[in-house]
């Protein structure tokens, strides 16, 4: 089932939800960085260890681009239209 969070960055504060990829789950904090003028998404273990730190990059409504390809068979992505975090099994 997929799971789906509303991004609400704020300027006072780091946008943070907790995902569950492949069963665990993770803590995802998003960062603006002024230098680059974007999001990152950080996802870090329940014990504070960093497994990723990527730029955030928005998937249209006709394709998915999966933000943590590679690391997780789940799958995370930006829906850029919805403005909402996807989390799939």
């Amino acid at each position: 089932m997929t799971t789906y969070t509303n991004f609400t960055p704020s300027p006072t504060q780091n946008f943070s939800f907790n995902p569950t990829l492949d069963g665990n789950a993770y803590t995802a904090i998003v960062t603006w960085n002024v230098f680059g003028q974007r999001y990152y998404l950080n996802i870090y273990t329940t014990q504070g260890a960093l497994i990723i730190c990527t730029a955030i990059v928005g998937s249209p409504d006709d394709y998915s681009i999966n933000l943590v390809a590679g690391l997780f068979a789940s799958s995370l992505l930006f829906r850029e239209s919805s403005g909402q975090f996807e989390v799939s099994p």
